[in-house]
């Protein structure tokens, strides 16, 4: 064949082939960050399992939430997997306005956070999950601690639980939980001998696809309702509402990250979970008994076909 006819079929073809970058682009060490709850922990581990099947370096940072934006906005830490609309929001917006930390794109997933009870509870409280049953039936509530209070435990995060139960004239107390695992402790108890409990709960979660359950319905949130006392039932406090009831769970990023290894800023980008899946994966550590490593191991091998669609065209995992 004309070898000028050959060039040209070559050139001709040369834009459908698809031709993997090499990795690791960098040797250097991924960082991802993790907090202090199951579902988090272990999808971070999940996306940390690819990039190692990838040929990526790896390393896990843990940092309380309050604490972990600088090392994004730095470089020093790289990626996030759980930035909760309800906990973070603020703080994500303050900081990514620099443009050093970037917004890598939302879950499926739909989050809350609010008081949360066992299903069993609307047999002795009826009215649940309206927030004027639950001020009518305080008392079921109570504790040795709390009495003649009712005990809403609450989760170690930081939220403006006491504003709203003074602001709603609730006869509750706030016990506030040293650990996540502490919650499903007491959760888990009050279950066995279907004891009234009202705690701190979360979807995406574990309970999600092991306990039936509601959040409590108190009114609808508003942003005046954080700072302007004439709004809502009580005309002197804030706070007079419940949490967002339906946000975003997004993934964040060094931005310098798309420049240092583009194949995992894609993959991040890709990344995606459903409250089922993230519920599922929880439950295999707080239920099942697996560490975090386990678990996404176990979902890593399960899941092939999930997590291969999260990567890029023109990234591949290295041949085996």
């Amino acid at each position: 064949m004309n070898y000028k006819i050959l060039l040209f079929l070559i050139m001709a073809v040369s834009p459908l082939i698809s031709i993997a970058a090499p990795l690791p682009e960098s040797e250097k060490p991924i960082r991802i960050i993790t907090n202090n709850w199951s579902s988090q922990i272990v999808l971070s581990y999940i996306l940390g399992g690819l990039y190692q099947k990838m040929g990526y370096s790896v390393e896990y940072v843990e940092k309380e939430i309050s604490t972990q934006w600088g090392g994004i906005h730095r470089g020093s830490e790289h990626i996030q997997v759980e930035v909760w609309e309800g906990t973070m929001q603020e703080a994500f917006y303050r900081i990514s306005k620099y443009g050093q930390m970037v917004d890598m794109g939302s879950h499926d997933a739909i989050t809350r956070e609010e008081w949360w009870y066992p299903s069993y509870v609307e047999d002795v409280c009826p009215g649940l999950p309206d927030w004027k049953a639950l001020k009518k039936c305080a008392a079921l509530f109570a504790t040795d601690k709390t009495a003649p209070k009712g005990r809403y435990l609450a989760g170690p995060w930081e939220k403006p639980e006491k504003a709203r139960i003074r602001a709603l004239e609730l006869d509750f107390e706030v016990e506030v939980a040293k650990t996540a695992d502490d919650l499903w402790i007491e959760l888990e108890k009050a279950y066995k001998h279907r004891k009234p409990i009202v705690l701190f709960n979360w979807t995406p979660n574990w309970v999600d696809v092991r306990y039936e359950g509601k959040f409590i319905e108190f009114p609808v949130h508003t942003a005046e309702c954080e700072t302007n006392p004439e709004w809502g039932v009580n005309k002197k406090w804030t706070f007079d509402c419940g949490n967002p009831p339906s946000g975003w769970l997004k993934k964040a990023a060094w931005v310098g990250m798309k420049e240092r290894w583009p194949c995992a800023w894609g993959v991040l980008q890709n990344m995606n979970f459903t409250n089922i899946m993230i519920g599922t994966v929880a439950a295999m550590a707080d239920k099942d008994g697996m560490s975090h490593q386990q678990a996404a191991q176990k979902w890593l091998s399960e899941n092939a076909k999930v997590w291969s669609s999260w990567l890029p065209k023109q990234c591949s995992l290295p041949m085996k």
